[in-house]
């Protein structure tokens, strides 16, 4: 792609996002084709190395294997193409999101290697420096050394981490043990897909993207302290699958059903009017298509409420299940981190067999 050319002639960065077919964690497989992709090919993981906790049977958000009685390691990898062409906001918003699947898992960070991929004849170099800078500066954050990492030379930029955390086997949390009577919080507002979706088409203000770099640099801490409560049963993170196909997950896991509340969804700004005008990403077209058949909606629910409950979120926020007693104290737990914006928003239930795994009013 040709550089665009400045008044007096010098040579301007290419934009980010014009660099690549798809941003953030809608860059993700489709829920339905990776689960097609992986057929067949998950191994009985535990009964060979039987340290393993957690692999890649029920599609958690990190591998976790435990080194003695109190402690396990837990590591994770996520890296995608830009969502924003500011180089630096870029690469915050990369490892703010790699690092989110060990706060999911209730553990603490230890440390961080980079995956860098960059066309490197194409972005100026200062601009690569600047972006795996951002990602220094959220590991700087989270207090933990970014100890080294891998680079290529690739044709779109990719940019994210490797994970590695620590946590006590007795306080992991998974996605697949909620129980019914839980309660479903959700520590972010959604609507970071759309508001991707609508910077690519130059139609979101300077507020509009403040509001989204600021949610999506917002380190999940969270669940390092939610770990410590034992009535919190199941945690993930909203990511690529966006809040429907992350919720069926947690179904899925505890042969339960979940149930979302509409009415009570924490959105970013401006959301549900760029949804109404058709503002929203190819991926949560995508999201729908794969696991839409498990989804029951409520009658004339509109257009612009389902590309919500499937917009993939990038660096979205933990949700947890956890009794109801204990609500309360989650949502301080948020509070106190500065989420202002957690909330319930459903429930888990004993659905008869053959409902749907997530049930929507």
């Amino acid at each position: 792609m040709a550089s665009d050319v400045s008044s007096a002639g010098a040579p301007q960065a290419p934009r980010l996002t014009s660099l690549s077919h798809g941003g953030g964690c809608g860059c993700k497989i489709a829920p339905g084709v990776l689960s097609a992709l992986l057929e067949g090919s998950r191994l009985p993981l535990a009964q060979a190395f039987p340290q393993l906790l957690v692999g890649s049977e029920t599609a958690d958000d990190a591998a976790v294997y435990q080194i003695n009685e109190r402690q396990a390691v837990v590591a994770t990898t996520d890296f995608f193409m830009p969502i924003v062409d500011d180089p630096f906001d870029f690469g915050r918003i990369a490892a703010t999101n790699a690092l989110s699947d060990l706060y999911a898992m209730g553990a603490t960070p230890l440390f961080a290697l980079a995956i860098v991929g960059m066309p490197i004849n194409v972005l100026p170099h200062a601009t690569i420096a600047q972006i795996l800078q951002g990602g220094e500066a959220v590991c700087r954050e989270a207090g933990i050394a970014l100890a080294g990492g891998h680079s290529i030379d690739s044709v779109e930029p990719i940019y994210g981490l490797v994970g590695i955390g620590i946590v006590d086997p007795a306080q992991l949390k998974r996605n697949a043990t909620a129980r019914a009577g839980d309660v479903l919080i959700l520590g972010k507002p959604l609507g970071v897909g759309i508001l991707s979706a609508a910077l690519k088409k130059n139609l979101l203000d300077a507020a509009g993207y403040a509001q989204m770099v600021q949610v999506t640099t917002q380190l999940n801490r969270p669940g390092s302290a939610l770990a410590t409560l034992a009535d919190v049963h199941a945690m993930t993170d909203v990511t690529g699958f966006g809040l429907l196909g992350h919720t069926l997950e947690l179904a899925r896991g505890a042969g339960l059903q979940a149930r979302i509340d509409s009415a009570h969804l924490p959105l970013l700004p401006g959301v549900r009017q760029w949804a109404q005008q058709g503002v929203v990403t190819g991926a949560s077209g995508r999201n729908w298509q794969s696991y839409g058949a498990q989804v029951a909606l409520p009658a004339g629910c509109e257009a612009a409420t389902q590309a919500i409950l499937t917009d993939p979120q990038t660096s979205g926020g933990l949700l947890v299940a956890c009794a109801p007693q204990a609500a309360q104290a989650v949502l301080g737990v948020f509070a106190e981190a500065g989420f202002a914006h957690a909330a319930i928003i459903g429930s888990m239930e004993q659905g008869a067999e053959g409902a749907p795994g997530v049930q929507v009013v």
